[in-house]
């Protein structure tokens, strides 16, 4: 298998294990503003999207949100994550093989950029991303729309077409898919079914990831 130009990766569900800690403050905001839903609920519907996306669905249900909610909200993830965020079970190993076989990597996230930063510090992998780090802020457009690893390919220095996607949701698959990268759709919050629709190839495991893009082959 010919190694990709660059890989390009999620953050949310593919290296940080955020997304049930998103969640659950995102829940208690909304109970405490009339639309009771579980941190359960509030991740399988808003699963992937950025905040901007998020919004209107949000205010659709609750009404108009003060002033200055989508700050402390952000403020309230991002302390949590800073006490609590563990990486996806797997994926620093995954990443490092990446890195070591001389392959360019980029992480492109729906989340804010100062939630973002918060979390790749927190998993030690900062450096390891450089510059090429890339928020929905980034961007004209959020997930599902291209534009974020379009950006991403071309800070690698590599055609979309000659680099590999590694998501978890339906809305950035649909993104990497709709950039012409080839996407691998990791099935840990999404029905791989759901993947696979899109055109993304799933795997189950992170110990897959090297041997799926044509590096060693991780049997643990």
């Amino acid at each position: 298998m010919t190694l990709p130009k660059a890989v390009l990766f999620d953050c949310d569900g593919v290296l940080a294990d955020s997304e049930g800690l998103a969640s659950r403050v995102v829940a208690e905001e909304l109970t405490v503003r009339g639309w009771r839903i579980s941190s359960a609920e509030c991740q399988e519907l808003f699963l992937g999207m950025s905040i901007t996306t998020m919004l209107p669905v949000i205010e659709a249900r609750v009404g108009p949100l003060p002033a200055g909610w989508v700050r402390d909200v952000a403020d309230r993830i991002g302390r949590m994550v800073e006490e609590m965020l563990e990486p996806i079970p797997g994926a620093p190993a995954a990443l490092a093989a990446v890195v070591a076989a001389g392959v360019p990597v980029a992480v492109a996230s729906n989340s804010t950029a100062a939630e973002l930063r918060v979390k790749l510090a927190r998993l030690g992998m900062t450096a390891i991303f450089g510059p090429r780090v890339f928020s929905f802020e980034d961007v004209a457009r959020p997930k599902p729309a291209p534009d974020i690893y379009l950006a991403a390919a071309a800070a690698c220095g590599a055609a979309p077409g000659d680099c590999v996607v590694v998501e978890d949701s339906l809305l950035g698959a649909r993104a990497g898919i709709a950039a012409g990268c080839r996407v691998l759709g990791f099935a840990r919050e999404t029905d791989a079914r759901v993947l696979a629709a899109v055109g993304a190839r799933t795997f189950t495991r992170m110990a897959e990831l090297p041997g799926l893009l044509g590096l060693r082959e991780d049997k643990a």
